[in-house]
């Protein structure tokens, strides 16, 4: 797909944010900039690959945040994907 995907509300950006996310189990697909730093990829493929989240790769960070329509780069964007489950 392409990052017009991210043109949605209830998109989520940054590391900390899409972590919190992928543990509430509200993401049903990730992009990660491939111009990241190695920590920060590898903990996001690994957390995405645990909760079962759709990745997708993106050229450069600056892409990115263009893309989300914030004014800095971002590592990692993630959409809402499945409700949470309720308890």
């Amino acid at each position: 797909m392409s990052l017009r995907e991210l043109a949605v509300q209830g998109r989520v950006v940054g590391e900390r944010e899409v972590r919190r996310a992928m543990t509430k189990g509200l993401l049903g697909k990730i992009f990660i900039a491939s111009d990241s730093d190695a920590k920060t990829l590898r903990g996001i493929l690994e957390a995405a690959a645990s909760s079962g989240v759709e990745v997708e790769k993106v050229d450069s960070r600056l892409k990115l945040g263009r893309a989300c329509a914030i004014g800095r780069p971002a590592a990692v964007a993630g959409l809402p994907g499945k409700a949470p489950e309720k308890r």
